[in-house]
Protein backbone atom coordinates (compact mmCIF):
# COMPACT_ATOMS: atom_id res chain seq x y z
CA UNK A 1 0.00 0.00 0.00
CA UNK A 2 1.21 3.74 -0.68
CA UNK A 3 0.66 6.87 1.01
CA UNK A 4 -0.19 10.34 -1.38
CA UNK A 5 2.10 12.85 -1.80
CA UNK A 6 -0.93 14.83 -1.81
CA UNK A 7 -1.24 16.93 -5.07
CA UNK A 8 -3.41 19.89 -4.12
CA UNK A 9 -0.82 20.81 -1.96
CA UNK A 10 1.62 21.50 -5.10
CA UNK A 11 0.21 24.86 -6.08
CA UNK A 12 0.16 25.16 -10.08
CA UNK A 13 3.17 23.64 -10.96
CA UNK A 14 3.26 21.44 -13.60
CA UNK A 15 6.29 19.89 -12.19
CA UNK A 16 4.93 18.65 -8.60
CA UNK A 17 6.29 15.14 -7.86
CA UNK A 18 2.95 13.05 -7.67
CA UNK A 19 4.40 10.19 -7.09
CA UNK A 20 2.83 7.72 -4.10
CA UNK A 21 5.46 7.51 -1.53
CA UNK A 22 5.34 5.96 1.97
CA UNK A 23 3.55 2.88 3.20
CA UNK A 24 -0.37 2.85 4.57
CA UNK A 25 -1.21 0.98 7.02
CA UNK A 26 -4.76 0.43 6.14
CA UNK A 27 -7.24 -1.73 8.72
CA UNK A 28 -8.33 -4.40 6.68
CA UNK A 29 -12.27 -3.33 6.50
CA UNK A 30 -11.30 0.32 5.26
CA UNK A 31 -10.61 -1.55 1.60
CA UNK A 32 -7.89 -0.86 -0.52
CA UNK A 33 -6.52 2.42 -2.81
CA UNK A 34 -4.95 1.87 -5.76
CA UNK A 35 -1.84 3.05 -6.87
CA UNK A 36 -0.31 6.21 -8.94
CA UNK A 37 2.50 7.49 -10.51
CA UNK A 38 2.69 10.95 -12.01
CA UNK A 39 1.87 11.08 -16.27
CA UNK A 40 3.60 12.97 -18.52
CA UNK A 41 0.70 15.60 -18.93
CA UNK A 42 0.79 16.27 -14.94
CA UNK A 43 -2.26 14.03 -14.52
CA UNK A 44 -2.28 10.83 -11.93
CA UNK A 45 -2.11 7.23 -14.10
CA UNK A 46 -4.10 4.79 -12.03
CA UNK A 47 -2.27 1.96 -12.40
CA UNK A 48 -5.24 -0.14 -11.46
CA UNK A 49 -7.20 0.71 -14.64
CA UNK A 50 -4.09 2.69 -16.52
CA UNK A 51 -6.52 6.11 -16.63
CA UNK A 52 -5.20 9.14 -16.10
CA UNK A 53 -6.85 11.31 -12.98
CA UNK A 54 -6.93 14.76 -12.37
CA UNK A 55 -4.91 15.51 -9.16
CA UNK A 56 -7.39 17.83 -7.93
CA UNK A 57 -10.20 14.83 -8.66
CA UNK A 58 -8.96 13.38 -5.38
CA UNK A 59 -10.13 15.75 -2.96
CA UNK A 60 -13.68 16.39 -2.59
CA UNK A 61 -15.21 19.66 -0.71
CA UNK A 62 -18.61 17.94 -0.10
CA UNK A 63 -16.61 15.13 2.26
CA UNK A 64 -13.11 14.51 1.75
CA UNK A 65 -12.41 10.95 0.63
CA UNK A 66 -9.88 9.66 -1.77
CA UNK A 67 -11.83 8.14 -4.81
CA UNK A 68 -11.92 4.58 -6.08
CA UNK A 69 -9.93 4.07 -9.74
CA UNK A 70 -12.53 4.88 -11.91
CA UNK A 71 -14.30 8.09 -10.07
CA UNK A 72 -13.13 10.58 -12.68
CA UNK A 73 -15.13 13.96 -11.75
CA UNK A 74 -13.03 16.91 -11.30
CA UNK A 75 -13.87 19.09 -8.37
CA UNK A 76 -11.80 22.25 -9.12
CA UNK A 77 -10.81 24.24 -5.47
CA UNK A 78 -8.92 27.24 -4.64
CA UNK A 79 -4.90 26.19 -3.86
CA UNK A 80 -2.31 28.02 -2.29
CA UNK A 81 -0.45 29.91 -5.00
CA UNK A 82 3.24 29.56 -3.73
CA UNK A 83 3.26 26.61 -1.53
CA UNK A 84 6.02 24.30 -0.02
CA UNK A 85 7.29 21.09 -0.97
CA UNK A 86 4.90 18.76 -1.28
CA UNK A 87 3.33 16.62 2.10
CA UNK A 88 3.35 12.68 2.46
CA UNK A 89 0.40 11.57 4.30
CA UNK A 90 -1.49 8.55 5.68
CA UNK A 91 -4.96 8.06 5.19
CA UNK A 92 -7.03 5.74 7.08
CA UNK A 93 -10.87 5.42 6.75
CA UNK A 94 -11.04 7.45 3.65
CA UNK A 95 -14.48 7.77 2.79
CA UNK A 96 -15.00 9.18 6.52
CA UNK A 97 -17.44 12.20 7.24
CA UNK A 98 -15.31 14.57 9.36
CA UNK A 99 -11.73 15.15 8.51
CA UNK A 100 -9.00 15.10 11.17
CA UNK A 101 -5.15 15.71 10.23
CA UNK A 102 -2.11 14.86 12.82
CA UNK A 103 0.65 17.27 11.90
CA UNK A 104 2.83 14.27 13.09
CA UNK A 105 2.56 10.30 13.47
CA UNK A 106 1.97 9.29 17.19
CA UNK A 107 2.53 6.51 18.73
CA UNK A 108 -0.06 3.29 19.48
CA UNK A 109 -3.23 2.74 17.54
CA UNK A 110 -6.16 3.20 19.59
CA UNK A 111 -6.32 6.99 18.98
CA UNK A 112 -6.66 6.34 15.52
CA UNK A 113 -9.92 3.94 16.21
CA UNK A 114 -11.24 5.79 18.44
CA UNK A 115 -11.32 8.68 15.39
CA UNK A 116 -12.43 6.28 12.96
CA UNK A 117 -14.76 4.97 15.08
CA UNK A 118 -16.81 8.34 14.79
CA UNK A 119 -16.75 8.45 11.25
CA UNK A 120 -13.21 10.70 11.10
CA UNK A 121 -11.04 10.37 8.10
CA UNK A 122 -7.51 10.58 9.53
CA UNK A 123 -4.83 12.02 7.88
CA UNK A 124 -1.64 11.48 9.01
CA UNK A 125 1.60 13.65 8.30
CA UNK A 126 4.57 11.60 7.26
CA UNK A 127 6.82 14.45 6.09
CA UNK A 128 10.28 13.30 7.20
CA UNK A 129 10.93 16.52 8.72
CA UNK A 130 11.26 16.83 12.34
CA UNK A 131 9.66 20.68 12.95
CA UNK A 132 6.68 21.22 10.36
CA UNK A 133 6.70 25.24 9.27
CA UNK A 134 3.82 27.35 9.22
CA UNK A 135 3.37 26.88 5.38
CA UNK A 136 3.88 23.11 6.23
CA UNK A 137 0.65 23.07 7.92
CA UNK A 138 -1.56 25.26 5.83
CA UNK A 139 -0.90 23.19 3.22
CA UNK A 140 -1.67 20.30 5.48
CA UNK A 141 -5.29 22.14 6.67
CA UNK A 142 -6.04 22.40 2.88
CA UNK A 143 -9.78 24.19 2.18
CA UNK A 144 -11.68 21.79 4.60
CA UNK A 145 -10.51 20.48 8.07
CA UNK A 146 -12.42 19.86 11.29
CA UNK A 147 -9.85 19.05 13.64
CA UNK A 148 -5.87 19.61 13.73
CA UNK A 149 -3.55 17.77 15.98
CA UNK A 150 -0.57 19.22 16.59
CA UNK A 151 2.92 19.49 18.19
CA UNK A 152 4.58 21.40 20.52
CA UNK A 153 7.23 22.60 18.25
CA UNK A 154 4.94 24.13 15.70
CA UNK A 155 3.53 27.67 16.03
CA UNK A 156 0.22 27.90 16.27
CA UNK A 157 -0.78 31.03 15.72
CA UNK A 158 -3.16 33.98 14.42
CA UNK A 159 -2.27 32.73 10.82
CA UNK A 160 -2.63 28.59 11.28
CA UNK A 161 -5.81 29.31 13.36
CA UNK A 162 -7.37 31.62 10.90
CA UNK A 163 -6.53 29.15 7.92
CA UNK A 164 -7.95 26.43 10.40
CA UNK A 165 -11.45 28.61 10.66
CA UNK A 166 -11.32 29.37 6.78
CA UNK A 167 -11.42 25.28 6.10
CA UNK A 168 -14.23 24.85 8.82
CA UNK A 169 -12.30 23.59 11.63
CA UNK A 170 -12.95 24.59 14.97
CA UNK A 171 -10.69 22.34 17.49
CA UNK A 172 -7.02 22.16 17.88
CA UNK A 173 -4.66 19.98 20.47
CA UNK A 174 -1.30 19.97 21.43
CA UNK A 175 -0.03 16.77 21.79
CA UNK A 176 1.42 18.22 25.39
CA UNK A 177 0.43 19.48 28.52
CA UNK A 178 1.87 22.35 28.08
CA UNK A 179 1.03 25.11 25.24
CA UNK A 180 3.52 28.05 24.72
CA UNK A 181 3.56 27.56 21.39
CA UNK A 182 -0.03 28.51 20.86
CA UNK A 183 -1.39 32.22 20.70
CA UNK A 184 -4.84 30.90 23.01
CA UNK A 185 -6.17 34.72 22.13
CA UNK A 186 -5.87 33.83 18.19
CA UNK A 187 -7.35 30.57 18.61
CA UNK A 188 -10.63 32.47 20.99
CA UNK A 189 -10.91 35.10 18.16
CA UNK A 190 -11.58 32.14 15.41
CA UNK A 191 -13.52 30.67 17.62
CA UNK A 192 -11.49 27.21 17.53
CA UNK A 193 -11.03 25.07 20.69
CA UNK A 194 -7.34 24.53 22.05
CA UNK A 195 -6.70 20.96 23.83
CA UNK A 196 -3.85 19.87 25.47
CA UNK A 197 -2.81 16.32 27.79
CA UNK A 198 -2.75 16.64 31.45
CA UNK A 199 -2.95 13.97 34.08
CA UNK A 200 -0.92 11.16 31.58
CA UNK A 201 2.55 12.81 31.97
CA UNK A 202 3.04 12.58 35.77
CA UNK A 203 5.03 9.79 37.15
CA UNK A 204 7.24 9.32 34.07
CA UNK A 205 8.65 13.31 33.74
CA UNK A 206 8.97 12.49 37.87
CA UNK A 207 10.86 9.26 36.94
CA UNK A 208 13.03 10.85 34.34
CA UNK A 209 13.81 13.76 36.85
CA UNK A 210 15.20 11.14 38.93
CA UNK A 211 16.66 9.46 36.32
CA UNK A 212 18.85 12.76 35.62
CA UNK A 213 19.50 13.02 38.86
CA UNK A 214 20.98 9.56 39.95
CA UNK A 215 23.16 10.03 36.22
CA UNK A 216 24.23 13.53 37.52
CA UNK A 217 25.19 12.43 40.99
CA UNK A 218 26.90 9.49 40.23
CA UNK A 219 28.74 10.48 36.81
CA UNK A 220 26.88 7.88 34.58
CA UNK A 221 27.24 9.74 30.98
CA UNK A 222 31.19 10.38 32.02
CA UNK A 223 31.88 6.83 32.59
CA UNK A 224 29.55 5.63 30.06
CA UNK A 225 31.75 7.52 27.85
CA UNK A 226 34.84 6.87 29.42
CA UNK A 227 34.32 2.97 28.79
CA UNK A 228 33.54 3.14 25.38
CA UNK A 229 36.40 4.94 24.57
CA UNK A 230 38.60 1.76 26.02
CA UNK A 231 40.09 4.34 28.53
CA UNK A 232 39.52 1.60 31.07
CA UNK A 233 42.71 -0.41 32.41
CA UNK A 234 41.91 -1.04 35.93
CA UNK A 235 40.15 0.04 39.22
CA UNK A 236 41.38 3.60 40.40
CA UNK A 237 40.70 4.91 44.03
CA UNK A 238 39.43 8.04 42.71
CA UNK A 239 37.69 7.01 39.22
CA UNK A 240 34.83 9.06 38.89
CA UNK A 241 33.77 9.49 42.27
CA UNK A 242 30.26 11.27 42.39
CA UNK A 243 27.67 12.05 45.20
CA UNK A 244 26.43 10.17 47.74
CA UNK A 245 22.13 10.59 47.88
CA UNK A 246 21.36 8.66 50.94
CA UNK A 247 20.88 11.10 54.22
CA UNK A 248 21.04 14.28 51.32
CA UNK A 249 18.83 16.92 50.80
CA UNK A 250 16.55 17.30 47.70
CA UNK A 251 14.92 20.38 46.95
CA UNK A 252 11.79 21.04 44.94
CA UNK A 253 10.71 24.17 43.26
CA UNK A 254 7.31 23.83 42.40
CA UNK A 255 5.52 20.92 44.31
CA UNK A 256 2.77 20.22 41.71
CA UNK A 257 2.04 16.80 40.65
CA UNK A 258 5.23 16.19 39.21
CA UNK A 259 7.04 18.02 41.66
CA UNK A 260 5.41 16.25 44.51
CA UNK A 261 6.08 13.06 42.50
CA UNK A 262 9.45 13.24 42.30
CA UNK A 263 9.99 14.36 45.76
CA UNK A 264 8.29 11.05 46.69
CA UNK A 265 10.12 9.00 44.62
CA UNK A 266 13.42 10.60 46.18
CA UNK A 267 12.42 10.58 49.38
CA UNK A 268 11.29 7.38 49.55
CA UNK A 269 14.16 5.28 47.28
CA UNK A 270 16.76 7.30 48.21
CA UNK A 271 15.75 7.93 52.15
CA UNK A 272 16.55 11.70 51.40
CA UNK A 273 14.94 14.82 53.48
CA UNK A 274 13.10 17.40 51.42
CA UNK A 275 12.75 20.80 51.40
CA UNK A 276 10.45 22.44 48.85
CA UNK A 277 9.40 26.33 47.92
CA UNK A 278 5.43 26.39 46.17
CA UNK A 279 2.87 29.17 46.56
CA UNK A 280 0.52 26.53 47.89
CA UNK A 281 0.91 24.63 50.51
CA UNK A 282 1.64 20.55 49.15
CA UNK A 283 -0.10 18.81 52.24
CA UNK A 284 -0.12 15.62 50.69
CA UNK A 285 3.62 15.58 49.77
CA UNK A 286 4.02 16.52 54.00
CA UNK A 287 1.76 13.74 55.31
CA UNK A 288 3.76 10.94 53.06
CA UNK A 289 6.77 12.40 54.58
CA UNK A 290 6.04 12.30 57.85
CA UNK A 291 4.56 9.40 57.59
CA UNK A 292 7.11 7.81 55.85
CA UNK A 293 9.97 9.22 58.40
CA UNK A 294 7.61 7.60 61.22
CA UNK A 295 8.06 3.94 59.42
CA UNK A 296 12.14 4.57 59.17
CA UNK A 297 12.20 5.48 62.99
CA UNK A 298 9.89 2.49 64.26
CA UNK A 299 12.66 0.13 61.68
CA UNK A 300 15.83 2.07 63.73
CA UNK A 301 16.62 3.78 61.17
CA UNK A 302 17.00 7.88 60.68
CA UNK A 303 13.69 9.32 60.05
CA UNK A 304 13.79 11.62 56.63
CA UNK A 305 12.65 15.49 57.30
CA UNK A 306 10.48 17.85 55.32
CA UNK A 307 10.44 21.54 55.51
CA UNK A 308 8.72 24.24 53.51
CA UNK A 309 10.98 27.14 52.41
CA UNK A 310 9.72 30.62 52.49
CA UNK A 311 11.96 31.82 49.79
CA UNK A 312 12.89 30.10 46.34
CA UNK A 313 16.59 31.09 47.54
CA UNK A 314 16.08 29.34 51.03
CA UNK A 315 15.83 25.92 48.56
CA UNK A 316 19.03 26.80 46.67
CA UNK A 317 21.11 27.29 50.13
CA UNK A 318 20.39 24.00 51.76
CA UNK A 319 19.90 21.93 49.24
CA UNK A 320 22.04 19.04 48.05
CA UNK A 321 20.09 18.01 44.50
CA UNK A 322 17.45 21.08 43.41
CA UNK A 323 14.88 19.86 40.62
CA UNK A 324 12.92 22.36 38.99
CA UNK A 325 8.88 21.89 38.34
CA UNK A 326 7.38 25.46 38.19
CA UNK A 327 5.47 26.81 35.36
CA UNK A 328 6.58 29.08 32.92
CA UNK A 329 5.76 32.76 33.00
CA UNK A 330 6.86 35.97 33.21
CA UNK A 331 7.97 35.30 36.84
CA UNK A 332 9.80 32.61 36.23
CA UNK A 333 11.48 33.37 32.90
CA UNK A 334 15.14 32.99 34.19
CA UNK A 335 14.24 31.72 37.56
CA UNK A 336 17.65 30.32 37.72
CA UNK A 337 20.06 32.92 36.59
CA UNK A 338 24.00 34.03 37.65
CA UNK A 339 22.74 35.15 41.02
CA UNK A 340 20.80 32.20 41.52
CA UNK A 341 23.48 29.49 40.71
CA UNK A 342 25.94 31.26 42.70
CA UNK A 343 23.59 30.97 45.71
CA UNK A 344 23.89 27.07 45.50
CA UNK A 345 26.07 24.68 46.75
CA UNK A 346 29.59 24.14 44.74
CA UNK A 347 28.60 20.22 44.75
CA UNK A 348 25.22 20.90 44.06
CA UNK A 349 22.78 18.89 40.99
CA UNK A 350 20.36 21.10 38.96
CA UNK A 351 17.60 19.06 37.41
CA UNK A 352 15.19 20.88 34.66
CA UNK A 353 12.08 18.70 33.28
CA UNK A 354 9.82 22.15 33.31
CA UNK A 355 10.45 24.52 30.88
CA UNK A 356 13.85 25.36 29.44
CA UNK A 357 13.23 29.42 29.25
CA UNK A 358 13.30 28.68 33.52
CA UNK A 359 17.30 28.48 33.41
CA UNK A 360 19.30 30.90 31.95
CA UNK A 361 21.82 28.60 29.77
CA UNK A 362 24.19 30.91 29.03
CA UNK A 363 24.91 31.70 33.02
CA UNK A 364 24.21 28.09 33.61
CA UNK A 365 27.44 27.31 31.26
CA UNK A 366 29.45 29.57 32.64
CA UNK A 367 28.57 28.49 36.08
CA UNK A 368 29.86 24.76 34.74
CA UNK A 369 32.89 26.16 33.42
CA UNK A 370 33.75 27.84 36.78
CA UNK A 371 32.73 24.87 39.18
CA UNK A 372 33.69 21.77 37.72
CA UNK A 373 31.82 19.57 40.48
CA UNK A 374 28.49 21.01 39.95
CA UNK A 375 26.17 19.23 38.07
CA UNK A 376 23.02 19.29 35.64
CA UNK A 377 20.88 16.76 34.29
CA UNK A 378 18.61 18.59 31.88
CA UNK A 379 16.06 17.65 29.13
CA UNK A 380 15.02 21.22 28.36
CA UNK A 381 16.74 24.11 26.62
CA UNK A 382 16.19 27.95 26.12
CA UNK A 383 16.10 27.70 22.40
CA UNK A 384 14.91 23.90 21.60
CA UNK A 385 16.38 22.14 19.60
CA UNK A 386 19.47 24.24 20.37
CA UNK A 387 21.67 24.04 23.22
CA UNK A 388 23.84 27.75 24.25
CA UNK A 389 27.74 27.23 22.85
CA UNK A 390 29.24 25.71 25.50
CA UNK A 391 26.90 23.09 27.06
CA UNK A 392 27.20 20.18 24.80
CA UNK A 393 31.06 20.48 25.80
CA UNK A 394 30.28 20.13 29.70
CA UNK A 395 31.33 16.40 30.96
CA UNK A 396 29.27 17.72 34.55
CA UNK A 397 26.18 18.02 32.00
CA UNK A 398 23.88 15.17 31.38
CA UNK A 399 21.57 16.71 28.61
CA UNK A 400 18.69 14.87 26.99
CA UNK A 401 16.20 15.30 24.23
CA UNK A 402 13.09 16.36 25.81
CA UNK A 403 12.34 12.39 26.82
CA UNK A 404 10.43 13.32 30.12
CA UNK A 405 7.25 11.85 28.40
CA UNK A 406 8.68 9.00 26.80
CA UNK A 407 7.43 6.09 27.69
CA UNK A 408 5.70 3.85 25.99
CA UNK A 409 2.55 4.05 28.11
CA UNK A 410 2.33 8.11 28.37
CA UNK A 411 2.80 9.24 24.81
CA UNK A 412 0.23 6.54 23.54
CA UNK A 413 -2.30 8.16 25.89
CA UNK A 414 -0.95 11.62 24.83
CA UNK A 415 -1.90 10.60 21.58
CA UNK A 416 -5.40 9.27 22.95
CA UNK A 417 -6.35 12.53 25.11
CA UNK A 418 -5.62 14.74 22.36
CA UNK A 419 -7.39 12.61 19.45
CA UNK A 420 -10.67 13.22 21.84
CA UNK A 421 -10.16 16.89 22.55
CA UNK A 422 -10.43 17.29 18.71
CA UNK A 423 -13.31 14.70 18.59
CA UNK A 424 -15.00 15.67 21.53
CA UNK A 425 -15.41 19.26 19.70
CA UNK A 426 -16.30 17.72 16.69
CA UNK A 427 -19.08 15.60 17.98
CA UNK A 428 -20.29 18.60 20.45
CA UNK A 429 -19.55 16.95 23.87
CA UNK A 430 -18.98 18.92 26.79
CA UNK A 431 -15.98 19.34 28.64
CA UNK A 432 -14.41 16.92 31.43
CA UNK A 433 -14.89 18.46 34.70
CA UNK A 434 -11.36 17.32 35.89
CA UNK A 435 -8.42 17.61 33.21
CA UNK A 436 -6.15 15.76 35.77
CA UNK A 437 -8.24 13.11 36.19
CA UNK A 438 -8.22 11.16 33.10
CA UNK A 439 -8.54 7.55 33.54
CA UNK A 440 -11.79 7.04 32.01
CA UNK A 441 -10.14 7.88 28.82
CA UNK A 442 -7.60 5.92 28.91
CA UNK A 443 -9.33 2.51 30.03
CA UNK A 444 -9.09 0.55 26.75
CA UNK A 445 -11.55 -2.01 28.25
CA UNK A 446 -14.27 0.56 27.94
CA UNK A 447 -15.50 3.35 25.32
CA UNK A 448 -14.08 6.63 26.46
CA UNK A 449 -16.57 9.45 28.07
CA UNK A 450 -18.31 11.68 25.60
CA UNK A 451 -16.21 14.59 26.67
CA UNK A 452 -12.72 16.67 25.48
CA UNK A 453 -10.61 15.74 28.09
CA UNK A 454 -9.39 19.47 28.25
CA UNK A 455 -9.99 22.45 26.58
CA UNK A 456 -7.46 25.15 28.00
CA UNK A 457 -9.91 27.47 26.61
CA UNK A 458 -12.86 26.42 27.11
CA UNK A 459 -14.07 28.85 29.48
CA UNK A 460 -13.62 31.66 26.60
CA UNK A 461 -15.48 29.75 24.28
CA UNK A 462 -18.15 29.36 26.43
CA UNK A 463 -17.98 25.03 26.36
CA UNK A 464 -20.17 23.50 28.93
CA UNK A 465 -18.65 20.92 31.01
CA UNK A 466 -19.07 17.83 31.47
CA UNK A 467 -21.37 16.54 35.04
CA UNK A 468 -20.17 12.82 34.63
Amino acid sequence: MKGLLLPWLVGNSPQGPYQMTSKLALSKQLGLFPSFTKSDNSNLMCQTCTRAISPLSLYQMEGPKLPSHNDSTQHHHKTPSSMAKPISIEVYNPNGKYRVVSTKSMPGTRWINLLIEQDCRVEICTQKKTILSVEDIIALIGDKCDGVIGQLTEDWGETLFAALSRAGGKAFSNMAVGYNNVDVNAANKHGVAVGNTPGVLTETTAELAASLSLAAARRIVEADQFMRAGLYDGWLPHLFVGNLLKGQTVGVIGAGRIGSAYARMMVEGFKMNLIYYDLYQSTRLEKFVTAYGEFLKANGEQPVTWKRAASMDEVLREADVISLHPILDKTTYHLINKESLATMKKEAILVNCSRGPVVDEVALVEHLKQNPMFRVGLDVFEDEPYMKPGLADMKNAVVVPHIASASKWTREGMATLAALNVLGKIKGYPVWGDPNRVAPFLNENAPPPAASPSIVNAKALGLPVSKL
